[in-house]
Formats: structure tokens, C-alpha cells, sequence
């Protein structure tokens, strides 16, 4: 199994000295690599994804929000799991149903939406999540053989003893000005090297040397077998800029989404170090934002309808004595539920825990609550509903008792999101409130 941390989890290395009780350990190279990588300035994508630290005498890496699949030179990985209110009956996070959750909300993502969740593949939540998106690709994959691989006419250029197609007068002179037995030809061949088959031939040899399961690479060796005719791409970005989905080819769009996603043309966070291979890496707010969108578009009462960052108010405008001006300052709410086109509902989800039995203000960030009032002013001019939306937990199981109010027209709901994993998933409403008699069902 590979290292496997947690959400905001610690990393640290095997040579490590100090007290590593509760951290991740992972080969001191490895360790050494990330560290480097995200102290190093122009390597943006690793100082977003985890933090250097010193904890109890040790040297750590902090992880950030983001959850997927780190790859290393090594060749090994390490795997990133949301924690936020993915907690079991005894206030642990397990692996499976963390994984699970995040299969589930990953579906809400265009590259992910193929990702099945069937009994069958329930039992492979106990697999690393690498090894459970390529069992995913590669059953895409094994769909389009059965179906048969698309061909097309491919122009080739070949000296041959039969006259075959058009004969390249210049490539005959140039190289059969003695052996005037051959014929040196153009011709249109129907075969299938086509952009889309090397470019899934490729994804397969890359996920090749990261798989370990037994079933995963016995059937990575059958597809391979099928596409022995398949070159390798050798240029994916124009590969994949040339695919065309012909009428007929829809079968082939899950197993292309995770071909872009394995080569690393789509993945929403992707860092390519010495190893050459891009990190599968997911940022949780942007999921979750997802996720509640894809969920909630199903619990509005009719009339209603749901945008997601349709439109984009600016905080304040900069006016000078010239006469110039300039809007300054980006509003833009993840959610916005809108009728006969006027915005009536603002939302806006926070991948964070709160415990409404806090003394501390139920642990809410003033912050949010000075983002929300704006977009209330912006985009409701100051009458209207706002929402404040956090995953549900043990101690966030319902809404905070009442209503936040900016003024009397102004007032702001903090609800938790209910995260299932058969379907059921739903915002959790206040009973007998306004905002869910007039605009959202209180079951999904």
C-alpha cells in the first residue's frame, strides 16, 4: 500500500530522528524532493499543495486542501484523502470511506463524471486510489474493444515491389534508380493509427509502471495486446488537438476524459517533476463547490434555478478627476439561485469544520461573514437570502438554531450538506423557515 495522509496531515521522512508519532513516513529521497520543490519559487504548483514545518523536533511537510495522487521520482506515490467531515461512528476517518466520499463527490467534476460506483466497485474502495482511478480508465478502455477500434485512412509512404496508390516520382529516382524493380509509393492505408487510440495507448504505458493490483494489470496486459497495431503518441498536445469524435465514436469520451487526465492535459492541479509524471491532484473547495451544485440543482422548488458563478460583481469602483474609472475587487459567490432571471438566494460552500457549540462564535469566520454581506449588497442590493453552506459532521448535524440578520431584509443561513454515498445526499434546511417553504425542498 502506498503512504497514504491525510488533509492538512503531515509528511516526514524515514531518517528522521525526531518524534514522528501521528505523521506519514516516506522514503527520505522522496521527503527530500517535495521539500525542495516547494521551497523552490517558480514551482507554484508545489507551494500550493503542502507547507514546510517544524513539529516536535522534526522537519515535516504539511499538506494543504487538496486530495489525490502525489507522484515522486521514485516511482512511488502518495495519497492525499479529504478528512473535513468524513468521520466514522467512533470520530475516526477511515480510508474506505474517505476514498469513498471522494469518489462519490469527484462525479460532480466534468473528467470525473464516468466514475461508477456499483457494488462491485465498492469492494475496491479497499484499494489505493491510484489503483482504483486506473481500474476505472482501463474498464473504460476495455469498452471500446469489445466495440472495436475506430480506423481511419492514414497517408503513407513506402518503396514496395507492387505499385500501390500514387507513385512519388522523386522518392522512386531518389532511391530505385537501380533497383528498378520496386515502386515508390504514396497510398491511403485504413488502419487504426488515429490520434485517439495512441493517445489511450499512451495513458495505458504511463499508468504501467505505477500498477501494482493483480486484476489491473492482468487486464492492462490484455488492452495492450489489443493495441499492438497502435503506435505510441509522440506529441500529445497535438494528439489530443487533432481528436475528432466521430458520429458513432461517443463510446469512446469516458476512457479519452481519463486518458487527459493521466497524460496531465486536464488534471485540475497537475505538477510534472524529474519522474515525468503529473500529480492527480484535486483542490476540495472547488469539489465541494461541485458536488453541492450537482446535488442541490434537484432540491429547488419549481420556478427556481440554480447559476454557478454565472456572473461576476466588482466591490468598488475607482473614479479619478479625469473622468476615468475602474472596477476593482472581484464578487463572484460559488452559487446563486435565481427567479424569472433575478438573483433571490446567494450561497457559498466552505470546505471547513464548525462546531455550533462553540463559545468562540460557533467557530465561523468573521471573514465569510464580511464575503457574504457583499454579495448580499452586490447582488441582492441588500434585500434578500444568504446562505452559508459546510459539510455536515458529528457536531454540525443541523443548521445553527435561527438566522443571521445584516438588517432587517438581509439574513444569512448556516447549513450543513449531508454527504452520502447512495445518492441521498442533500442540503439540511431549518424547519419551518423561509428559505425552505419559498425556494428549497427540504429533501432532495
Amino acid at each position: 500500500m502506498p503512504p497514504t495522509v491525510f488533509e492538512f496531515g503531515y509528511l516526514c521522512s524515514d531518517k528522521d530522528e525526531g518524534d514522528v508519532q501521528g505523521y506519514t513516513v516516506i522514503p527520505d529521497a522522496d521527503f527530500r524532493y517535495l521539500e525542495e520543490s516547494c521551497l523552490t519559487e517558480d514551482n507554484s504548483g508545489f507551494n500550493q499543495l503542502m507547507m514546510p514545518r517544524i513539529k516536535r523536533g522534526s522537519r515535516l511537510l504539511q499538506v494543504q486542501n487538496f486530495v489525490g495522487v502525489i507522484f515522486v521520482p521514485s516511482g512511488n506515490h502518495i495519497e492525499v484523502l479529504p478528512k473535513t467531515g468524513l468521520e466514522s461512528e467512533f470520530g475516526e476517518t477511515t480510508y474506505e470511506e474517505a476514498r469513498s466520499t471522494l469518489l462519490t463527490m469527484l462525479q460532480a467534476l466534468g473528467e470525473f463524471r464516468h466514475i461508477q460506483l456499483d457494488n462491485a466497485g465498492l469492494k475496491s474502495l479497499k484499494m489505493p486510489l491510484l489503483e482504483v482511478f486506473i481500474s476505472r480508465f482501463l474498464d473504460n478502455v476495455n469498452s471500446i474493444v469489445k466495440r472495436g477500434l475506430k480506423r481511419d485512412y492514414v497517408g503513407q509512404e513506402d518503396n514496395l515491389l507492387v505499385k500501390k496508390g500514387k507513385l512519388n516520382m522523386s522518392g522512386q529516382l531518389r532511391h530505385n534508380s537501380v533497383t528498378k524493380h520496386r515502386f515508390y509509393c504514396e497510398f491511403d492505408e485504413y488502419v487504426e493509427n488515429r490520434p485517439v487510440n495512441r493517445l489511450l495507448k499512451t495513458a495505458m504505458l504511463t499508468v504501467q509502471g505505477y500498477c501494482r493490483n493483480h486484476s489491473n494489470l492482468k487486464l492492462l496486459r490484455e488492452l495492450l495486446f489489443a493495441f499492438d497495431v497502435v503506435p505510441n503518441s509522440l506529441h500529445t498536445k497535438q494528439d489530443f488537438d487533432s481528436v475528432r469524435l466521430d458520429r458513432g465514436m461517443q463510446y469512446y469520451k469516458p476512457a479519452l476524459a481519463w486518458a487527459k487526465l493521466i497524460l496531465g492535459a486536464s488534471s485540475p492541479i497537475s505538477m510534472k517533476g524529474e519522474a515525468g509524471a503529473p500529480s492527480l491532484l484535486f483542490p476540495m473547495e472547488a469539489v465541494f463547490e461541485a458536488f453541492v451544485a450537482k446535488t442541490l440543482q434537484s432540491q429547488l422548488h419549481d420556478g427556481y434555478s440554480l447559476r454557478t458563478q454565472a456572473r461576476a460583481e466588482k466591490l468598488v469602483t475607482h473614479h479619478v478627476e479625469t473622468g476615468n474609472s475602474r472596477d476593482l475587487f472581484t464578487l463572484k459567490p460559488d452559487l446563486m439561485i435565481e427567479k424569472a432571471g433575478s438573483p433571490t438566494c446567494v450561497l457559498d460552500t466552505k470546505w471547513k469544520r464548525i462546531n455550533p457549540e462553540s463559545t468562540n462564535k460557533f467557530d465561523l469566520s468573521q471573514a465569510d461573514f464580511y464575503q457574504m454581506f457583499a454579495y448580499g449588497e452586490k447582488y441582492l442590493e441588500g434585500k434578500g437570502k444568504l446562505v452559508l453552506i459546510y459539510p455536515k459532521t458529528d457536531k454540525f448535524a443541523s443548521p445553527i438554531e435561527g438566522h443571521f440578520a445584516f438588517s432587517k431584509d438581509l439574513t444569512l443561513w448556516v447549513l450543513p450538506f449531508d454527504i452520502k454515498k447512495n445518492g441521498a445526499s442533500q442540503l439540511i434546511l431549518p424547519d419551518a423557515s423561509s428559505l425552505s417553504k419559498e425556494i428549497i425542498c427540504s429533501a432532495a
